[in-house]
């Protein structure tokens, strides 16, 4: 989660734009039928057509681009869907598109604001399972359509806006944005990008997956030292593990003396729906843990020294993060030694959170018969409400229909749901009313985690009891903690075995709260103390 939606500043040189003209104006071919802006993109630009969507944004300043303004309590974004749109032939968005949150260019009030048009470009992904979708295809931003390299974008343009007048504005998405430049390698700091042979079957395109590996000091120096390792779960990234490098408390923490040496691995797996895969099979997304689990790591314990057993291999995350390290350790629960999950996404589907995606009628609002009582979706620790359900839902609709938005709740469809007829994920619910379909939400429980575990304990408990860590403020932002409490009430009551890790709610604390750098490499480094087999070395990764 943590990084909800990708709201994070639109990175270009278009953000030092400051030269703007008044745009070219044309009576309408049609009158009285409301305000009308027309978007082409330039031949020199791209010469293909395009299928995807087209946005236009609008702002009240130029702090930032316009664009760059948009999100769940952001600025106005209007967005139509093409298919097959040729250079130089105008688009037309006009009060039948959608909006948010303003839901119709004729709701937008007179006045003078900055305009501002893009395409985003999608790809077709003929897939295995004989089903066809355009989605956006990810090129090594980590799924952000505001600043992927190959989509398109236009200045933006300041106008005087009249819902009233039938006068055409003409927007032209002249620019494409370059492409990604990955940092290079450093003596600490090594990276793996590789074609995955299952997904690229899978979707019928090239899927490509990665990490980033950080070395502990003094590697070099130590050739016959294997090390644990910390897969560190989370969103796309392409900073080292930690933010290392950056001279900050973490670069103090790795390079002390008493440091417990480890390897540290961040992994880069996004689909055509998000940032991240959340690292599971999915009818949706493909077969991401197969290929995690079949391709990457087995790359990365190849090229690196690492010591290729269960007790040696940590799971840790956050936020999405922390579910992907908890799902991998139930889904895969020989394979690693133990997970330390922060602030995991829903761990319960009793509290999707806070939407009882089972027994409740509808995510947006709780029906009282004379009112409709609104459902929140972000808290400050104070209790003060940041945006409401329907709003970041409502939002991802205008960015992509279908599931494409690349926001959060589009993901969780995208991982959780089965398949369309259409080949798209089917909705959970209604993304305009809330209204939840009770099939969908049952088909939600083979990733339902405490779910699971009650389910299997008999057979999975023997082999996690111990390997479970889990931490949450109990005012977690997104209201996680509430999912937390009801896998705490199941682990506390479980027997033959009797849960042996750790659940802790930390009062007060918001998204995301959980241990980090020291305390995260001594726990861990404890728990392999406790559970490593008799022989194993424990002594020569640590420099004794």
């Amino acid at each position: 989660m943590l990084q909800r939606n990708h709201l994070v500043a639109f990175a270009l040189a278009l953000a030092g734009a400051g030269v703007f003209a008044n745009p070219a104006r044309r009576p309408s071919a049609a009158t009285g039928n409301g305000p009308k802006i027309e978007i082409a993109f330039a031949k020199q630009t791209r010469a293909e057509p395009v299928t995807g969507m087209v946005y236009v944004a609008f702002s009240r300043d130029n702090r930032q681009t316009s664009i760059a303004q948009t999100g769940p309590t952001g600025s106005p974004l209007f967005s139509v869907y093409v298919d097959a749109l040729s250079p130089d032939a105008p688009v037309a968005i006009d009060t039948r598109a959608r909006g948010y949150p303003v839901t119709s260019l004729a709701e937008i009030p007179p006045g003078d604001y900055y305009v501002q048009p893009f395409v985003n470009v999608y790809t077709r992904f003929p897939r295995a399972d004989g089903k066809t979708v355009w989605l956006h295809m990810d090129q090594w931003e980590g799924q952000d359509w505001k600043r992927s390299p190959g989509n398109l974008y236009g200045d933006p343009v300041k106008i005087m806006f009249d819902p009233q007048s039938a006068t055409t504005i003409t927007l032209t998405a002249d620019k494409v944005i370059p492409p990604i430049q990955v940092l290079p390698e450093t003596d600490f700091v090594k990276r793996i990008r590789i074609q995955s042979r299952i997904l690229t079957a899978w979707w019928g395109q090239p899927i490509f997956i990665g990490a980033t590996v950080l070395l502990p000091k003094d590697y070099d120096k130590h050739p016959d030292a294997h090390y644990p390792v910390n897969y560190q779960q989370g969103h796309f990234s392409l900073r080292a593990p930690g933010g290392f490098g950056g001279g900050g408390d973490f670069d103090k923490f790795w390079l002390a003396e008493d440091t417990p040496r480890f390897i540290y691995v961040t992994l880069q797996h996004p689909s055509p729906y998000y940032d991240d895969s959340y690292g599971v099979n999915s009818a949706n997304n493909g077969p991401f843990g197969d290929a995690i689990m079949q391709e990457l790591i087995p790359e990365i314990e190849q090229r690196f020294r690492v010591i290729r057993e269960p007790w040696a291999r940590m799971l840790s995350g956050g936020s999405t993060g922390g579910w992907i390290a908890l799902a991998h350790q139930i889904f895969y629960p020989d394979f690693y030694g133990g997970t330390f999950a922060s602030c995991p996404d829903a761990v319960d589907f009793r509290y999707h959170q806070i939407v009882d995606i089972y027994k409740d009628a509808n995510a947006y609002y709780i029906d009282k018969g004379w009112m409709r009582v609104e459902r929140p979706n972000e808290r400050q620790p104070d209790g003060n409400i940041r945006s409401m359900m329907k709003d970041e839902n409502l939002y991802e609709l205008v960015v992509g229909d279908k599931s494409r938005s690349g926001g959060q709740w589009d993901i969780w469809e995208a991982t959780y749901s089965p398949s369309g007829a259409d080949g798209y994920p089917k909705r959970l619910w209604n993304k305009a009313t809330g209204d939840i379909d009770k099939t969908v939400a049952e088909a939600w429980r083979k990733y339902d985690l405490r779910h699971i575990l009650e389910t299997n304990w008999a057979t999975l408990g023997p082999k996690v009891a111990h390997k479970l860590h889990v931490y949450v403020g109990d005012m977690d932002s997104f209201y996680l903690n509430d999912a937390v409490e009801k896998l705490n009430e199941f682990l506390v009551k479980a027997a033959a075995p009797a849960f042996a890790g750790e659940v802790v709610l930390q009062r007060r604390a918001p998204h995301c709260w959980g241990p980090r750098n020291a305390e995260l490499a001594a726990k861990m480094t404890a728990h392999i103390e406790r559970h490593a087999p008799p022989g194993a070395d424990r002594t020569r990764w640590r420099y004794r």
